[in-house]
């Protein structure tokens, strides 16, 4: 059986954008390393974008952090951008009626499945 990856993250920081690649697990035991990555970044840009591409599980705390730092970029005037959502995890989203503020993003031409 294959080792079940942990979060691990690729960064693309530019003076008012950063896009954060998401790799792994984002679960209660990774869920404090996204936040720590990713809130100190919301400051002083205009867009944070993080992209779920190869997040494999996402539990309540992991939704829970994502939710928070939409919240803290909002409060930074930040806009803060979720894609490619897998359907599993897009399902989480939906199911706990969070995916409605994340949806703008498609109006961008980002691609969600």
């Amino acid at each position: 059986m294959p080792e079940k990856k942990e979060l691990t993250f690729d960064f693309d920081v530019a003076a008012d954008t950063a896009t954060v690649w998401c790799h792994g697990r984002l679960t209660l035991t990774s869920a404090d390393a996204l936040r720590d990555a990713v809130k100190p970044l919301l400051a002083g840009r205009r867009t944070v974008t993080l992209d779920l591409t190869d997040v494999t599980l996402m539990d309540s705390v992991g939704l829970g952090t994502v939710v928070s730092l939409y919240v803290s970029a909002r409060k930074a005037n930040c806009q803060f951008l979720v894609v490619n959502i897998r359907p599993r995890i897009r399902e989480l989203f939906s199911v706990t009626r969070v995916l409605s503020l994340f949806e703008p993003a498609g109006e961008a031409n980002v691609r969600l499945p």
